[in-house]
Order: C-alpha cells, then sequence, then structure tokens
C-alpha cells in the first residue's frame, strides 16, 4: 500500500518484526511432532540457524561446534583467521580497545593482507572434524578464493556484501561472475544481502542456491544510519520469498530463503518463517554463547571499512553455551534462549507439521503486540520489558 510522502511522492508501507503477529490455529500439533529441518542446494540441516559470518562469531572451534548441533556457520576467509597465525591476540586487543578507539583499531588490523596458506590451513581445520564447511568472500575477490579453494574444497560458498546484485557496474575492478564461482567451487552458493523481489530473482537466475535477505537490521550494523538503507525484515522476507516461490514455478529448482539481521528473540525467528524464511542467520546472539571466540563482544565485517564504517562493536554478554542458546533449557524470560523450542512451540501452536506449513501461517499487523498488557514487566524490566 502507497502513502503519499509529499507532493507527487509516495512511499510503500512496509513492516518489521514487532509490527506483526502469527495467528494461532485451529489445529495444533505435539511440538515434539514437528520437523525443522531445511535445504541449502543438496544440503540438509536438521536446524534452520545459521551462525552468521563475523570473526567475533565464528573461528574454526566455533563452526565445529555448529555443525555438530545440527546447523552452520561462515568462516569469514577475508577476516582476523586468514590474516593472522595468531589471530585471539588480535581479538584481545579489540575487545580491551576504548569505545572510542576500536573503529580505528579494526581498521588497522583488516588493513593486513589475507594469506592464501591460512585460508585452506582454516578449512583443514574445520573439514578434520566431519561437520559441513561453510565460509564467506566478499563479491571483489569471490572468484579468486572460489578458484584458490577449488572443487569439493567446501560444502557452501558465500559471497556477501551489504548489498549484492548481478548487475554492478564497476571499472575499478572486475564484477563477480556468479556461474564461474559455482563452476569453480561445486557447492552450494549463498548470495547476499539483498531486499527486494526482482534483485532476489536476478540472484536466483546467477545460480544461487540461497539467498540472504536484509540490509541493515543487524545488532551491530549502521547502515541505515550512515547510508539511510534498508526494508523492515518481514517485508523484505516476504518480498524475496515471493521471487523464490515464482522462481520455483518456473524452474522446478527451489532456492534457500535466509533472514539474515534483526532477530532478536525466539518469536521473531518464528515470524521471520511465518513471512516465507526457510532459515535464518544469527550474529549477535549466538556471540552470547561461551564458544564464541569474542567473549560476549560483536563486531561486523563493514565495521573495518578505510572510509565508511557501517558497523559497530556492542557488548553482548554471555548467556549461556551454543547448546543452550539454541535448545535451552532456558535460563532466562525474554526469548534469548532456546530458540529451536520456541519455534517448534510456536509451530505447534498453528499446527504446521514443517518449515513449509508454517511459512503459510497467518499473519496480523499488530504493533500493540510487544506492549499490550506488559505494563508491569515494563516498569518493572523484567520479560519482554527488557
Amino acid at each position: 500500500m502507497a502513502v503519499e510522502i509529499g507532493r507527487n511522492r509516495t512511499a510503500r508501507q512496509t513492516f518489521g518484526f514487532d509490527d506483526v503477529a502469527i495467528v494461532p490455529g485451529a489445529l495444533t500439533i505435539d511440538p515434539e511432532m514437528v520437523d525443522v529441518g531445511w535445504q541449502l542446494g543438496d544440503r540438509k540441516f536438521s536446524i534452520p540457524i545459521l551462525g552468521a559470518s563475523l570473526d567475533a562469531l565464528v573461528d574454526p572451534n566455533f563452526a565445529i561446534t555448529m555443525g555438530r548441533l545440527g546447523g552452520m556457520a561462515l568462516m569469514y576467509v577475508e577476516g582476523i583467521y586468514t590474516k593472522y597465525a595468531d589471530p585471539y591476540a588480535v581479538i584481545e586487543r579489540v575487545i580491551a580497545a576504548e569505545g572510542d578507539e576500536v573503529v580505528s583499531l579494526l581498521q588497522e588490523i583488516y588493513r593486513e593482507p589475507v594469506k592464501d596458506e591460512l585460508i585452506l590451513q582454516r578449512i583443514a581445520e574445520v573439514k578434520a572434524s566431519g561437520v559441513p564447511v561453510a565460509v564467506s568472500t566478499t563479491p571483489m575477490n569471490a572468484e579468486r578464493i572460489a578458484k584458490l579453494i577449488g572443487p569439493g574444497g567446501v560444502d557452501i560458498f558465500g559471497v556477501i556484501a551489504t548489498v549484492t546484485t548481478v548487475r554492478h557496474i564497476a571499472e575499478r575492478y572486475a564484477s563477480p561472475h556468479f556461474p564461474t564461482i559455482k563452476d569453480a567451487i561445486k557447492a552450494p552458493l549463498l548470495l547476499g544481502n539483498c531486499v527486494s523481489y526482482d534483485a532476489a530473482t536476478e540472484l536466483m537466475e546467477a545460480g544461487a542456491d540461497g539467498i540472504l535477505v536484509g540490509v541493515g537490521p543487524g545488532a551491530i550494523c549502521t547502515t541505515r544510519r550512515v547510508c539511510g538503507l534498508g526494508v523492515p525484515q518481514i517485508t523484505a522476507t516476504a518480498d524475496c520469498a515471493a521471487a523464490r516461490d515464482d522462481f520455483e514455478r518456473l524452474t522446478g529448482r527451489r532456492v534457500a530463503i535466509v533472514t539474515d539481521g534483526g532477530i532478536r528473540s525466539g518469536g521473531d525467528l518464528c515470524k521471520a518463517i511465518a513471512a516465507g524464511a526457510d532459515a535464518v542467520m544469527l550474529g549477535s546472539q549466538l556471540a552470547a554463547s561461551t564458544e564464541a571466540p569474542a567473549k560476549g563482544f560483536s563486531w561486523g565485517m563493514a565495521t573495518s571499512s578505510p572510509t565508511l564504517p557501517r558497523g559497530t562493536r556492542i557488548h553482548v554478554g554471555t548467556r549461556g553455551t551454543l547448546e543452550q542458546i539454541l535448545f535451552g533449557p532456558a535460563k532466562r524470560d525474554d526469548g534469548l534462549m532456546n530458540y529451536i523450542g520456541a519455534l517448534k512451540l510456536s509451530m505447534g501452536s498453528i499446527g504446521a507439521r514443517d518449515l513449509r506449513e508454517m511459512q503459510q501461517a497467518e499473519l496480523v499487523i499488530a504493533p500493540s503486540l510487544p506492549t499490550e498488557g506488559k505494563t508491569e514487566q515494563r516498569s518493572q524490566k523484567v520479560g519482554m520489558g527488557r
């Protein structure tokens, strides 16, 4: 629905997580009977949660733990772990930095060149554990790194930027050719980020097996303030999911939609699936696990930009082990632990046996949902009042 914002100018009304609610159904199911598995290309995963490709979150050890729990975590192979033989000393410097020093320190740290031998070493460390290996690169370096890794070197290859498109015009460097990348790596291709039907469709046509949806919603991201870019995640997810459905009807090939960013609670995860996502990507929420290398801190890929930082370092604290955050038992009452338990209970409450049925859930516009009847919680800063 278009709304007039000025003479001869209209803007489309859009919705984020707090603007909608899922309507319980007339049929309910035991939550233990629902299936939360999903598929990316030819790879099947038992939980629809990916760990975001943040140096604060995904080192080889975290990637292994996430894989053993049934999920997947993308290791950023242009970050600290492939620039430094001892990345943990570097992380300690980031953690210890005072607030005003963080951005300049990250800019200094990330100027270090990537070492190809470290890319292959970090991949080998994860591969030795037997879990699927997932990595991410920037579009500018994706072809070179895909050819370095070679066929069968990884199980998932991600090409990720603030905004990624098929039609990118550049004079300073060659734009990535996604079919070439896919042929070089011979693994499912995860591309992002985007927020529109048309951009998602073109990425699918270029060979994407999964699309990351979201520009600027992450807890560490400042893109929306710095550049004014973004679409609220419910609308962005629904638009890209519509592109997926139309593409599948035309080609018979299903491309996974992954809502990336803005998800704080279990309820947000459920709403993302109901809006059409096949899975979600979590960053700062998983950085609160004891396995995360940055010990309760989080920062993003764009924070270290030498010319226009679009992120910040935040303190998220430590809530529990990764297994507790994903599967419980929860030690908190605010939806920040046991994400899979929340998803299963929500699915059971609407009668959805699997994620595809969850994607058909009825949604209502409900901006009062977070505050309705919660006066005491808000005044006491407990539960939904935090």
